[in-house]
């Protein structure tokens, strides 16, 4: 009996579970090690902080999914991976012995650099310690405790965030001026990898909503109550979050694989690692050398299909499928007021409309694991 060991529950590998349901490999058992049993799905986390969705409406079901795959769910930590002697060590001692092994563990805070940021910023992932956070904050508006909230990043992963928070603190309050709300980025626009009519769009939400935008103010340092600029100028904050982009999870640079400057797996075409063929990755985790694109759910997502296809090629011993990814995707950013901003390529357009097609995308997405 061979052993696919999946480490991570991220949107590639809930798809890859989903493949080997509905064809299951003869004489191949599958193990999927993750520490939570829901998964968030990351193109609706804005709309949970806004409110607009339930908990259980934004997560999926590894047990669910497991089930359907015929395969077992460990709710445990990988501590390590020894990929010659393919061995992988669990969190609460046990160990696992693994044919092939696939990680899909996403990225962590990218607060490397930035002294007192991983301290006293909390980052949008991981996603559990977050929303803790945030539910938290809630509560503290609530009580009047909590009055001003600061974003650090000006991705679309920052401006979502801050006017999801936005929102859901005007409606609980009754006030749109009840907590100041602001973002931070170190370069001089928003949305830096977007077009200009997107930044537009975008930067007119935030104006509406009468949200402060810093821009070109790089941190220097993160206190207690503040961001420090490169500049001297101090942004005070009751609660600040970070959203600067994504870093490798530590562990991965004891895994004894190749990986690439900043510390993902590097993999080839295949999704396979680039130093040892009993190793594939995908996801945030992961980086395709020679096609390096945006960490971003979309990618995961598409991901899932020659991922489980390679992975059943492997296990069989036939050839692995080459698998490039689109060079542009498209991008939906919420802003939290019914609408939203469509972007791919240099088109971009906002309304209620995108908003509605966002939600029917979104949701879609969810069924496909909720229905299993």
């Amino acid at each position: 009996m061979k052993r696919l060991l999946l480490v991570g529950g991220g949107h590639t590998h809930v798809e890859v579970l989903r493949r080997f349901g509905r064809a299951p490999v003869p004489g191949v058992e599958l193990v999927l090690v993750s520490p939570h049993r829901l998964t968030p799905y990351s193109g609706m986390l804005p709309g949970l902080v806004a409110g607009t969705y339930e908990h259980a409406a934004v997560h999926i079901d590894l047990e669910r999914v497991t089930r359907f795959a015929r395969s077992r769910f460990l709710q445990t930590l990988v501590a390590g991976i020894d990929p010659q002697r393919r061995v992988a060590t669990l969190a609460d001692g046990g160990s696992l012995e693994f044919d092939l092994v696939s990680l899909d563990v996403g990225s962590a805070p990218a607060t490397a650099g930035v002294p007192g940021a991983a301290e006293h910023a909390v980052g949008v992932k991981p996603v559990d310690r977050f929303l803790q956070a945030w539910d938290g904050w809630c509560e503290r508006v609530r009580n009047g405790a909590l009055r001003r909230l600061l974003v650090v990043g000006g991705g679309a992963g920052g401006v979502e965030t801050i006017l999801a928070m936005h929102e859901r603190l005007a409606r609980e309050t009754g006030r749109p001026d009840a907590v100041a709300c602001a973002l931070a980025t170190d370069v001089d626009r928003l949305l830096p990898m977007h077009p200009a009519r997107a930044q537009d769009l975008v930067g007119r939400a935030l104006a509406r909503r009468g949200i402060e935008v810093h821009l070109g103010m790089p941190a220097a340092r993160v206190e207690p109550g503040a961001m420090i600029a490169a500049d001297g100028s101090r942004l005070a904050a009751d609660a600040i979050v970070w959203t600067t982009g994504a870093a490798a999870p530590p562990w991965l640079r004891q895994l004894g694989v190749a990986l690439d400057p900043a510390g993902f797996v590097a993999v080839n075409e295949c999704l396979q690692s680039i130093s040892n063929e009993r190793v594939f990755a995908a996801g945030d985790c992961a980086t395709m050398v020679g096609h390096p694109r945006p960490r971003a759910g979309v990618y995961a997502v598409r991901q899932g299909p020659p991922l489980a296809a390679n992975l059943r090629a492997a296990l069989e011993g036939r050839p692995l499928a080459r698998y490039v990814p689109q060079a542009r995707a498209l991008s939906i950013i919420s802003t939290a007021d019914g609408r939203a901003v469509a972007v791919r390529g240099d088109w971009a357009a906002e309304g209620a409309w995108v908003w509605r097609w966002k939600d029917w995308i979104d949701r879609r997405f969810i069924r496909r694991y909720a229905a299993l």
